[in-house]
């Protein structure tokens, strides 16, 4: 019997530009495709990072070439991503599905995640974005209200909060496509961050959401059986890069808690996976999540690779 699986694809998969993105998404839709024809029905997330990152740099500088555009906000740059990314998925996983005599539509959602304006990330920004800046374009944006970052050495960038996602705005739309057997692409780039205002008022947030915890939350709320966490290898190790490095097959989410408190994953890299997988394990008896490689998710879905975290 086929399972019910959201998959959390990063932004990096999809290139560093459009002609990039072109041609990796075939290469993407064609495994996704893969689990859609052993049965499973498959929700589509993904990241954003090098992408929203790109339409900052474009709007930025178009509003230094014309003061009269103002600075684009970070939810406008995340709406703009999913739009052009959700376009070549949707398109290469319907060419992929026809190609195949699957005939099962395919529709993107442009999503809006909920934050809570008191998150204490809002207080801490520490993801940035955009292009590098020397010092005296950073004084200049800080004096702008935006928050600077240095970067590794490299120069200043903007950077923007990383709030927890609360809940997902259209999540009644993606159950119904869902529900329906089509194949929804949602929660783009982590989500559109907004919260509430006065009466019923969504204002977006000057933040990104991290995709994995979103795509979590996106699983639980449509009660998915699989999370499948996509990254740049095959299994999660501990020790990594080290003469004693050790690749996981399976975890429990009390075993993965300790390697974390002992410092063995990376922020900002497999840290916020684990730390996803694990909430989703947690959230239901019988719910697993599967941190693997793009190529390796047929085969981790089927026990034979990937690091696989369950109860």
């Amino acid at each position: 019997m086929g399972k019910r699986i959201v998959i959390a694809l990063g932004g990096n998969a999809l290139g560093k530009n459009l002609p990039e993105q072109m041609a990796a998404v075939k290469h993407t839709a064609s495994a996704i495709v893969d689990l859609i024809e052993e049965g499973h029905e498959v929700v589509v997330a993904h990241g954003n990072g090098p992408q929203v990152g790109m339409i900052n740099i474009a709007m930025t500088t178009l509003s230094r070439e014309d003061p009269s555009h103002p600075m684009a906000p970070m939810s406008v740059c995340t709406a703009m991503s999913q739009g052009y990314i959700g376009y070549d998925l949707q398109n290469s996983l319907r060419e992929e599905l026809l190609n195949r005599g699957i005939h099962k539509p395919v529709a993107t959602i442009l999503t809006q995640v909920e934050v809570d304006p008191e998150d204490p990330a809002f207080q801490h920004p520490s993801k940035p974005i955009g292009t590098f800046m020397t010092e005296a374009e950073a004084e200049e944006m800080r004096r702008r209200g935006n928050a600077v970052m240095e970067d590794a050495g490299r120069g200043w960038r903007r950077c923007v909060a990383s709030p927890r996602p609360k809940s997902i705005i259209e999540i009644d739309a993606i159950r119904a496509l869902v529900d329906a057997g089509q194949v929804a692409v949602a929660c783009g780039g982590g989500g559109i961050p907004v919260f509430q205002t006065e009466g019923n008022h969504l204002k977006g947030a000057g933040a990104v959401i991290d995709k994995d915890f979103a795509s979590e939350l996106l699983a639980e709320e449509l009660n998915a059986d699989t999370l499948i966490i996509l990254t740049a290898v095959e299994k999660v190790a501990i020790n990594f890069g080290k003469p004693d490095q050790q690749w996981l097959d399976r975890l429990t989410p009390v075993q993965a808690r300790q390697y974390e408190a002992d410092g063995q994953f990376a922020p900002g890299s497999m840290l916020p996976k684990v730390q996803a997988a694990v909430k989703f394990a947690e959230s239901k008896p019988g719910r697993t999540a599967l941190i693997t490689l793009l190529e390796k998710a047929k085969d981790g879905i089927a026990g034979k690779t990937g690091t696989s975290i369950g109860q």
